[in-house]
């Protein structure tokens, strides 16, 4: 049999004798020294495999792979091959900004792997010839036995031939929140990850008892090391802004070939311009129409958004995720702690005289008793006060306020919630002295004590009701089972955890108790229905969803009914139907694929499942964010569009692979970075429509100036000027627009949504017609009156910069009026343009500024003309909008 095969069977599904035989080793001797040599041989040491990290420089060399920073640095070549190094030096000085930008903003480490190394344990205890050892947990192999301990770390994958009260916190493999009870009993073929009770994983912790077992898989064949094989080999995609930037990158780099040779073929044969003048004036095209300053602002707004983001608890880890956000179609939610409080918290309570209905959330004791619209008064009924004196001292939980002010359990939940409701009766119930006890132990599934009260003994038993109903059936001839399985039945279809209990007399001489004194006399004293109960602010933060054109799908490695009861309370599904891992695992991926737009509730879910249900959303090319706390979680996480991270209960390994971490573990948080997303994705749209027409005016106009065989109205340095001047500072306004009313009322925009629509090309092109020809007109009327070059070129400069200005104020609102009551409220608006002018001051009036960038101080003339263009490029641009805002309220009236 090969290494991998040997390790992949399934030995949940195998008794004891049959592992034990199929691994070549005695359960009292162990391995000897030559079986473990041999075995470390055939199946490599129990550690994960490395991966070598990218160079920091290469990672930066990276941010230069675009086809806009090529022509830019072709451009740099050319101009220090004709002798222009001011021109070189600048160009280059631009690209490497752009560079750092990105790779300082939006380079990451990947940790996720190492981050997975660090869970693994240090140490194992083991039997090798006959003699038990503590040995380097990277030595053990397959067929070793292994003893375990509470505060054990777990080295290896195991098969169990012994469960002392054994408990193991899987939480970060399988996503379950309480500690998995194990057993040795041999399992289905089918089971699951989270129900592999005879199975002990690598990585996870012994909570409390012991046990011993088989190392049945080690190192990569383990399932963390599985889960750690399938983050390295998820593929991250790219976010929808980085395809449109991609797309539109090659559209304009097309346009600026195609332009480039055209005239300069037009200038040199019809126009009769020398060579190297007329491929300087081609680099000036090049560089008017590529928009340098536009990756730096992309980046400055998003690194905005992930400040704001991050005032509202959400941390966004790389830059473009920001944008992502703004797209997500699916969220795709974890249960435990996100949608509900991970609080357990008893709603109902059942005694063979009332039901009771109780009220308050999670562990602080607010709230009240009730029957019916009045709250029921414990002293008056006598078989409620029983039932909560039995919880209350048949409990090894405590509850306690902390130093903050909140109230915690020290000890199991479903315990610990008993407290709280002995807490909420009109009445002290008392906690009465345990003179004896039974502990909790799956095996029999209740735990019992023996107590006094006034000067009578009594047992109190509680635990899972087919076990109290059956001592009660032996203990009182009248009990109605049938009758408590239909009260039982009725808290468990909504989605409840019901614990009973109840209590037997004894004799003064009792001291203490074993199973057989629960073997008859137990009268059975009620039913408790506990539940972990959703959190308010995100039931309404899915109606918002829901609102937004946003669905939500809840993935549990809870009970399916639990899960659909839950979701259905949430406003998730329907209540009836749910999917379990275990029929995901027989769908192929076609099937999944339409399976995954009718489900909502996705129950004891597999780290293989998440993985296949995202990428059957992507099939379906859906947006989706993922949230996840464990190491499980990790490759969904990875692969999702956004992968989101508990920051409270999540691991370091699930935190390194997603791209947003959740302080608050909130999914109303996971909404309000959504629409913090669609704020952002706006205002980029916005200030792509702003930058644009600089470009396009400029591209005009030294076209026409060729064309026409006149001199160049900007030199390329000037031309780089205004680009990364109306970039950096006036475009940096826009990424303070609030949201525009109704952007939650909207579904997100399909996957396939240009970043630039007709309507956006319509408006560019305008635009840049409007803005290019003023200024054309100024600059033939400057070179008619016989003007030198530096003055003309300086005029110019201003003239563009200025009536960019303006622009601005019609960019603010899409297609909305300009001066509206959101007019003075974005500040940044205004300071930016007082900054534009003093830039301007600057390069006109400052000497070293006129050396380098070829200017000439200009007389006020030339400052009231601009105004007057700009005033005019303003308002033709704010009667466009009313035109267009008629057009649009049309057609939605016609549709």
């Amino acid at each position: 049999m090969s290494n991998d095969s040997m390790q992949e069977q399934n030995w949940y599904s195998k008794d004891t004798d049959e592992t034990l035989k199929e691994f070549e080793v005695k359960e009292s001797e162990g391995l000897s020294q030559d079986d473990v040599s041999e075995r470390l041989n055939k199946y490599g040491r129990n550690e994960l495999p490395e991966e070598e990290g990218e160079n920091s420089f290469i990672k930066f060399l990276k941010h230069f792979n675009d086809v806009l920073i090529y022509i830019l640095l072709v451009a740099a070549v050319v101009t220090a091959l004709l002798g222009h190094f001011i021109d070189t030096a600048v160009i280059l000085l631009v690209a490497i900004i752009n560079a750092s930008i990105g790779y300082f903003q939006e380079s990451k480490a990947e940790k996720a792997l190492e981050g997975i190394k660090n869970m693994l344990s240090l140490e194992a205890n083991v039997l090798r010839n006959g003699e038990k050892r503590e040995v380097d947990a990277a030595e053990v192999v397959p067929g070793d036995i292994v003893y375990l301990s509470a505060g054990d770390k777990i080295p290896a994958d195991i098969r169990l031939l012994s469960a002392d009260n054994l408990k193991v916190e899987e939480a970060a493999l399988t996503g379950e929140s309480t500690s998995a009870e194990k057993s040795t009993d041999v399992l289905d073929e089918d089971t699951v990850l989270g129900d592999r009770e005879n199975m002990a994983f690598s990585g996870t912790s012994v909570t409390s008892g012991s046990g011993h077992g088989i190392v049945t898989a080690t190192g990569e064949n383990t399932e963390i090391g599985k889960i750690n094989q399938s983050i390295s080999q998820v593929e991250e995609l790219k976010t929808p802004l980085m395809k449109q930037t991609d797309r539109f990158g090659k559209q304009v780099a097309v346009f600026i070939l195609v332009a480039a040779v055209f005239i300069y073929l037009f200038g040199f044969f019809i126009r009769d311009y020398g060579a190297g003048e007329l491929l300087l004036s081609i680099i000036g095209l090049a560089v008017a129409a590529i928009p340098e300053g536009l990756p730096a602002i992309i980046s400055i707004i998003l690194a905005l958004g992930v400040q704001n983001m991050a005032k509202r608890k959400a941390i966004v880890r790389n830059l473009p995720s920001v944008e992502t956000l703004g797209a997500v179609s699916v969220i795709c939610s974890d249960k435990t702690g996100t949608l509900t409080k991970n609080e357990m918290t008893v709603t109902s309570v059942m005694t063979k005289d009332d039901s009771y209905e109780v009220t308050g959330t999670g562990y602080a004791p607010e709230g009240e008793i009730r029957d019916g619209d009045e709250e029921a008064d414990a002293e008056q009924r006598g078989d409620l006060l029983e039932l909560l004196t039995a919880m209350k001292t048949c409990n090894d939980s405590t509850l306690r306020k902390d130093e903050e002010g909140y109230w915690t359990i020290n000890g199991e939940p479903t315990e610990g919630c008993l407290l709280t409701l002995a807490e909420k009766a009109n009445t002290d119930i008392d906690r009465l002295d345990v003179q004896s006890k039974i502990p909790f132990d799956s095996a029999y599934k209740y735990m019992a004590v023996l107590t006094e009260r006034d000067g009578e003994k009594l047992i109190y038993v509680k635990g899972a009701p087919d076990r109290l109903f059956e001592m009660a059936e032996r203990g009182n001839g009248d009990f109605d089972r049938s009758y408590w399985e239909k009260k039982m039945k009725q808290r468990t279809t909504k989605g409840e955890r019901v614990l009973s209990a109840g209590f037997k007399k004894v004799s003064d001489e009792v001291t203490k108790i074993d199973h057989e004194d629960l073997e008859e006399g137990v009268e059975f004293l009620g039913l408790t229905g506990i539940i972990d109960p959703p959190r308010e602010e995100a039931i309404s933060a899915v109606e918002e969803c829901t609102k937004a054109g946003i669905g939500v799908k809840m993935i549990t490695g809870d009970h399916k009914d639990t899960a659909m009861a839950i979701g259905k309370q949430l406003g998730i599904g329907d209540g009836q139907k749910g999917l379990e891992g275990r029929d995901i695992d027989k769908m192929s991926d076609d099937e999944l694929s339409e399976a995954i737009l009718e489900y909502d509730v996705f129950a004891r879910t597999s780290p293989d499942n998440k993985l296949r249900i995202v990428e059957a959303l992507q099939e379906n090319n859906q947006v989706s964010a993922m949230t996840g706390d464990g190491v499980n979680d990790a490759p969904a996480l990875k692969r999702a569009d956004i992968g989101v991270a508990m920051g409270i209960k999540g691991t370091e390994v699930a935190k390194e692979s997603s791209q947003m971490v959740l302080v608050d573990d909130n999914f109303e948080t996971i909404v309000n970075a959504v629409e913090e997303g669609r704020r952002v994705y706006a205002n980029l749209k916005k200030t792509i429509l702003f930058i644009l027409p600089t470009n396009g005016a400029q591209s005009f106009l030294i076209m026409i100036s060729i064309l026409l065989g006149t001199l160049m109205p900007l030199t390329p340095i000037q031309i780089l000027w205004v680009n990364m001047v109306i970039a950096v500072t006036v475009s940096l306004a826009l990424a303070f627009e609030p949201l525009e009313k109704g952007a939650m009322d909207r579904p997100p925009r399909p996957v396939k949504t240009p970043l630039l629509t007709p309507y956006y090309i319509f408006r560019i092109i305008f635009v840049s017609l409007l803005i290019g020809g003023g200024t054309m007109v100024l600059f033939m009327n400057l070179i008619n009156q016989g003007m030198e070059e530096a003055m003309i070129n300086s005029v110019v400069l201003q003239t563009i910069v200025i009536m960019q200005m303006f622009h601005l104020f019609n960019t603010r609102n899409e297609i909305g009026f300009a001066f509206n009551k959101n007019f003075f409220k974005n500040k940044f608006a205004f300071i930016v343009s007082g900054v534009l002018l003093a830039l301007q001051a600057f390069i006109l009036y400052v000497p070293f500024m006129n050396t380098a960038f070829g200017t000439v101080p200009l007389g006020w003339t030339y400052w009231v003309i601009p105004f007057i263009l700009g005033a005019i490029v303003f308002t033709v641009i704010e009667a466009e909008k009313a035109i267009t805002r008629k057009v649009v309220q049309r057609k939605e009236k016609e549709s």
